[in-house]
């Protein structure tokens, strides 16, 4: 199966490829770097906005490149207020090579109010990179393994993401 995924980053790759495996067999990911058309820090409704543009950019890609694919992924890591508190989750948009597109979100993790203000004009990468005295940590475990002592990575949130995605296209007409 061909799937082609809307970054290079490895950690986000290695959480779709496990997604992935779960339910279908001889995966093949292609990382394709693409433009999520929003700011590095996506807020809010920026944030399944990202996800969702990688994909239409992905496939724009995949058509003037001719590449086929069974899949076009993506996952848009950011952070949101709107339910009163700051909290950081990834979105997985996963589009068939039909068209039919679904989506799913990761857990998520409150982010104190002190370091929102970096955050915003910066990055959650950056400040994380900056906390840890890391360098470049959302391409591999990423800060939250840090903040849960190892328990939970990047790699999961993306895979628990893509997993929630997959949803719709595991379960045919049921849960479409």
């Amino acid at each position: 199966m061909k799937i082609l995924m809307g970054t290079k980053n490895p950690g986000k790759i290695e959480g779709a490829k496990q997604a992935f495996e779960k339910y279908f067999n001889d995966i093949e990911i292609e990382g394709i770097s693409v433009s999520s058309d929003v700011g590095n820090q996506p807020v809010n409704e920026e944030i399944l906005q990202g996800a969702k543009n990688r994909v239409k950019n992905l496939r724009k890609y995949a058509k003037e490149n001719n590449i086929d694919a069974d899949y076009y992924i993506s996952s848009e890591a950011g952070i949101t207020n709107l339910l009163g508190e700051w909290i950081d989750f990834n979105v997985a948009v996963i589009e068939d090579k039909e068209g039919f597109q679904s989506v799913g979100m990761s857990q998520g993790f409150q982010i104190p109010e002190k370091y929102i203000k970096d955050i915003l004009e910066t990055e959650l990468g950056k400040v994380m990179d900056s906390i840890f005295k890391g360098n470049e940590l959302s391409k591999g475990k990423g800060g939250i393994s840090y903040l849960t002592h190892n328990e939970i990575s990047r790699i999961d949130l993306t895979k628990d993401a893509f997993v929630m995605a997959l949803i719709s296209h595991i379960n045919g007409e049921l849960w479409k």
